[in-house]
């Protein structure tokens, strides 16, 4: 699995985890874990992991013997994750693709991911994996971003960067806001080798604090900044736009809209 829009490197990791971790990820990496905690497993796989936000919640959650693993397709991130915990934090950090687990089958009572499904190029193969590696009774988390209709401020977001290249927008979020069929998605999972699937739509409302933050993470913290760079943009120059778009059309609070699925 290496399509652009799964490579989070270079600076990308420290700009994700600064400007887009407080606003997109905090608050539902700490529902996520509150629901993983509460199913009191004894090993859990996080897939997706990036920075360590969901993982850090769930360490601090889970029970004390639970084993917890966290991968990432991409090293940099897991660089950045790492330095959240210490040396005898019971969490082990390894590169991994989802699409092609190294572990033993039934290694784990739960496998957990947040945002990333929706970046796997083979949905069903990915659900078959994570379905190979669960033992009988384990259960799958993950949560998707729903549209956006249901999330307008990436939309406005994607239009501002758009106006920079009429002929040739970025297409960086129309991946992450581009899944969220609730048909599509339990079919994909049943079709990867789980007997039940239910699917939540959650809502939340955030604070977006810093601007400037907000916007520095959703131009440079993701591959949108490659995207621009190939069409010999400006990313500073779209960054302040993107900043003027937020203070002036989004605001400094907004609704994050996600499906919640549970596969088993």
């Amino acid at each position: 699995m290496n399509q652009p829009a799964t490579q989070f490197v270079g600076a990308i990791p420290e700009h994700y985890d600064i400007g887009l971790g407080p606003v997109l990820f905090e608050a539902w990496g700490h529902e996520l874990a509150r629901r993983a905690a509460a199913r009191d497993p004894g090993r859990v796989l996080e897939l997706a992991a990036g920075t360590g936000i969901v993982t850090r919640h769930l360490r601090d959650q889970l029970p004390a013997g639970c084993e917890l693993v966290a991968t990432d397709l991409n090293a940099p991130m897991l660089e950045v994750a790492k330095r959240k915990f210490r040396p005898e934090e019971q969490v082990v950090f390894e590169q991994a693709d989802a699409m092609d687990l190294h572990y033993d089958s039934g290694a784990f009572d739960l496998v957990l991911c947040q945002f990333g499904v929706m970046f796997f190029p083979d949905k069903v193969a990915s659900h078959a994996e994570v379905r190979r590696v669960l033992r009988p009774r384990g259960e799958y988390l993950f949560t998707l971003w729903d549209s956006w209709e249901a999330n307008p401020f990436a939309r406005t977001i994607h239009d501002t960067v758009a106006r920079f290249f009429p002929d040739d927008p970025p297409g960086f979020y129309q991946v992450p806001y581009g899944y969220h069929d609730a048909d599509e998605i339990r079919a994909a999972a049943l079709a990867g080798g789980f007997a039940e699937v239910t699917i939540q739509r959650l809502e939340l409302p955030v604070k977006i604090g810093s601007a400037e933050n907000f916007a520095q993470g959703l131009v440079c913290g993701n591959p949108l900044h490659a995207e621009v760079l190939a069409r010999g943009g400006d990313p500073d120059a779209v960054r302040e736009a993107v900043e003027r778009t937020i203070v002036t059309e989004v605001g400094d609070q907004i609704v994050l809209r996600i499906l919640l699925a549970q596969a088993s």
